[in-house]
């Protein structure tokens, strides 16, 4: 028996929809049905966040709990209606994009498995010049909501400061966004650029809850995620379902709401009703693009304080001005001085990194694997193990040919140095490139 199909009527215009009871959430019970139903229901909220703006798809084809896998490039059989763009990435590869403009384009990436939404911070019209600062804070392990509202607040008056208006939203896993539109009149490098001075200068206001450092071994409390400004980055963006076993949503909320809110309360049941009963938090989002003049001039004092530029993401060439894109503990001695952020007084210091005693774990197709790795290294080295610290365990989420793998990395600084253990062969060795015609990307 073939298997079931459903016709929905959306924007003047058919769009088909595969297994439309094909288990998304399982914990929920939410279908494929259900989350396009929800796309549908706060659809002119959804489209303020990615009309017109081309879209990695993330597809989550076996649901929520299963591996995604990023497609950049528009399917072939997209239908005739739907936008692409083309795009040019700094690998100097080119991709034609996706771009939706209405609600029956949001419900077809939402079929193809898109549970959550991922623009790029330009319209199609202007591929070069970005319309939105993002502003990511992005929690290390062990730290509290509380300590992320207190740097969300920090983010408002810094961008407030610098003449931008700030729009906060959940982001539906630990963390929070703060979004400002700007004018498109700079490049991304320029955008960048005043997203690293805004990061410093978030640092120094809050020191002990915020941190501009890029190296997971150096951070402490809140990262400002500066990077995710630089060309090719994208984030989910607002009312986005994310892949949690909740069906949480990347929330939009006003001000007054921050201090008090609850992530977990804004799922794909509940959003719906607030939507309709508020309306949405950012309709005003577009109304006023600011300038980065001031953040540009702040940057430009940072440099010639001594700051160097913070470093970029691994895939990007090597850049004029960059401090040395190793970690920290990797770097020989008498090269790991790089001038630090001075607290209160506002440039830097010339102050020597720390070197950290870090060791790999595992790389894994997937995190459940990584895990199951470091669940060993556990029992091998309980003594260790148990003076580890939420942040000592580096977990990241890195980028493979078109999905994503996971490393676990070990900080050692809270062990004993005759305690430590060595490196030793990774529990789980997987190789994202392997097989790959023409090698990495």
């Amino acid at each position: 028996m073939p298997a079931r199909t459903e016709l929905l009527e959306v924007a003047g215009r058919t769009v088909t929809i595969s297994n439309p009871d094909k288990v998304y959430f399982p914990q929920t019970g939410h279908t494929k049905l259900d989350l396009i139903r929800y796309y549908l229901s706060v659809a002119d909220g959804a489209l303020r966040g990615v009309a017109d703006r081309p879209m990695v798809l993330k597809r989550f084809v076996n649901g929520a709990e299963a591996e995604a896998f990023w497609q950049k490039r528009a399917p072939a059989n997209k239908p005739d209606w739907l936008d692409s763009v083309v795009l040019s990435f700094p690998s100097g590869r080119t991709a034609e994009e996706v771009v939706v403009t209405d609600a029956a384009g949001l419900a077809w990436v939402v079929n193809l498995g898109c549970i959550d939404l991922n623009p790029h911070p330009v319209r199609a019209a202007d591929l070069d010049h970005p319309d939105e600062l993002r502003v990511d804070l992005d929690p290390v392990p062990g730290i509290g909501w509380p300590q992320i509202v207190n740097v969300a607040l920090v983010a408002r008056q810094v961008l407030a400061d610098v003449g931008l208006t700030g729009w906060p939203k959940t982001t539906g896993s630990r963390g929070m966004h703060v979004y400002a539109r700007i004018q498109p009149r700079w490049t991304f490098p320029q955008v960048r650029r005043a997203a690293v001075a805004l990061a410093r200068e978030i640092e120094r206001r809050v020191p002990a809850d915020a941190t501009a450092r890029w190296w997971k071994e150096e951070r402490h409390g809140v990262f400002v995620d500066y990077n995710q400004n630089a060309k090719d980055r994208t984030v989910a963006s607002a009312y986005s379902v994310r892949p949690r076993p909740d069906a949480r949503v990347s929330a939009p909320l006003r001000w007054d709401e921050v201090p008090d809110c609850d992530p977990a309360a804004f799922t794909i049941d509940t959003v719906p009703q607030r939507y309709a009963e508020i309306g949405d938090p950012a309709a005003g989002i577009d109304d006023d693009p600011g300038s980065l003049d001031a953040l540009l001039g702040l940057a430009a004092a940072d440099e010639a304080a001594g700051l160097p530029d913070a470093p970029w993401p691994p895939h990007f060439e090597k850049q004029a001005g960059e401090e040395p894109r190793v970690q920290p503990s990797r770097r020989r001695a008498d090269r790991a001085t790089t001038p630090a952020l001075a607290a209160g007084s506002g440039r830097a210091t010339g102050r020597r990194r720390s070197s950290m005693p870090l060791i790999e774990i595992a790389r894994a197709a997937s995190e459940a694997e990584a895990l199951a790795g470091l669940d060993r290294w556990k029992r091998r080295h309980p003594d260790a193990a148990a003076l580890l610290q939420p942040a000592d365990i580096l977990v990241d989420s890195m980028r493979g040919r078109s999905s994503t793998w996971t490393r676990i990395r070990l900080n050692l600084r809270h062990v004993p140095a005759g305690q430590r253990p060595p490196q030793e062969p990774l529990e789980v060795d997987y190789d994202p490139w392997r097989g790959a015609s023409g090698g990495r990307p």
